[in-house]
């Protein structure tokens, strides 16, 4: 005996599979359009386009497929597998499609949706369900054609008995052959699943990303506050104290006065130094003015003499913090150990990267596997997808080159 909630369960799958078959059928049509428009006017380069849209029409139709999903298992809904674009616009969004293995397993399963798929689901229907409502149908049938009636091509029938006994073997037959439909029904939603939703690595890698993006605001946001602080805080204490350290000078004797002017020359020392600690931990020129002014004044604070040439646009914050931190410590990296009389930095947007690229005429030999501060560099740009790599042979020059994906503001 069939159970009411089974019975539900069965009507949702054959309802997947008619569902299949109506969109099957302008599918293939609307394939074999655009693949023979498109080769046809390939010689003219007017359907490079098309055959584009052809490699991208997997995408709407997964996203159909995926809503499809939900009449054989409302229960389950189906994440999508695709990434949003890094930047905003077409060119963008077709490219990371291009470039990502779910777009050519959605590409994979509209062509066999188009050419297998539904001929294959409506040859089911037909015999499971087709057939025995046929049989049910014998006694209309009959009274219709006031004669004889062909049961599905198959049996005459010409009298009542015979269609009424037809109609009872219509009903078992359809009672017998649900079971098997509903369970092909699942099998296709299974397939379907397989090849359109979201992979479990998948699943775990953009919920990596996340946290590592959440954890990079995380950090950035805890600089700017100890930032605060210390500008709001710690400085103007220190501002006070100078300023009462120059008052109580002059009304001190001679030797007191001495040594307060010593005291006043180390708060001020002290001040200097905590100024450049605040400037290190996030260059208010960063804020203001975005990376290219950043780096301007990272080459003027240099050692050595730094060219520059940049031309960048606003990025994200972390972004433009991890590119001005990685281009400082190269440049102190510069000062310190290369023995280089001069550096260059260059850096470009292109193509939804940021690119900047260090290189000094020093002596060379630097290894960012030694357990250098190239390597902190590198493990903060990955956190972010950057990279960075050096070339340093011995005798020189050092190059430094990263590279991070930068949305645009």
């Amino acid at each position: 005996m069939i159970r009411p909630v089974g019975c539900v369960r069965h009507v949702r799958h054959v309802g997947y599979l008619v569902s299949g078959v109506l969109v099957g059928v302008p599918l293939l049509l609307g394939l074999l359009v655009l693949a023979v428009v498109g080769a046809a006017l390939t010689p003219l380069l007017v359907g490079l386009p098309l055959l584009g849209v052809l490699a991208l029409s997997g995408v709407p139709v997964g996203v159909l497929e995926r809503r499809r999903l939900r009449l054989a298992d409302p229960g389950q809904p189906v994440p999508g597998p695709h990434r949003a674009p890094h930047e905003p616009g077409l060119a963008a969004w077709a490219r990371l499609r291009f470039t990502e293995p779910a777009t050519w397993r959605e590409l994979a399963y509209t062509v066999l949706l188009a050419f297998v798929l539904w001929p294959l689901d409506l040859l089911v229907l037909t015999v499971a369900i087709g057939v025995p409502g046929a049989m049910l149908g014998a006694p209309v049938q009959l009274a219709v054609s006031g004669g004889d009636t062909r049961i599905a091509k198959l049996w005459l029938i010409d009298t009542y008995p015979q269609a009424v006994l037809c109609a009872v073997a219509g009903a078992a037959l359809l009672l017998v052959l649900l079971w098997p439909l509903a369970l092909y029904g699942r099998a296709r939603a299974a397939l379907a699943r397989l090849l359109l939703a979201q992979r479990e690595d998948g699943q775990r890698l953009d919920e990596v990303t996340r946290s590592r993006a959440r954890l990079v605001a995380a950090f950035e946001a805890e600089r700017r506050r100890i930032e605060r602080d210390l500008h709001d805080g710690a400085q103007q204490r220190l501002v006070a104290l100078g300023m009462t350290l120059g008052l109580a000078r002059l009304d001190a004797p001679p030797a007191l006065a001495e040594q307060l002017a010593t005291a006043h020359k180390e708060a001020d020392q002290v001040l200097v130094e905590l100024r450049e600690l605040i400037h290190g931990i996030h260059p208010q020129v960063l804020v203001d003015y975005g990376l290219g002014d950043a780096l301007a004044d990272a080459a003027d604070r240099s050692a050595v003499p730094v060219e520059l040439d940049v031309d960048l646009p606003r990025c994200a914050e972390s972004v433009e913090s991890a590119a001005y931190f990685a281009v400082r410590e190269a440049l102190a990296n510069v000062g310190r150990h290369s023995g280089a009389r001069r550096a260059w930095v260059t850096g470009r947007y292109a193509e939804g990267r940021l690119g900047i690229e260090v290189r000094d005429d020093g002596v060379g030999g630097a290894d960012p596997s030694g357990g250098s501060g190239l390597t902190g560099l590198a493990d903060r740009l990955a956190v972010l997808d950057g990279t960075l790599t050096v070339d340093s042979p011995a005798g020189g020059p050092t190059v430094l080159r990263l590279e991070i994906p930068c949305p645009v503001r």
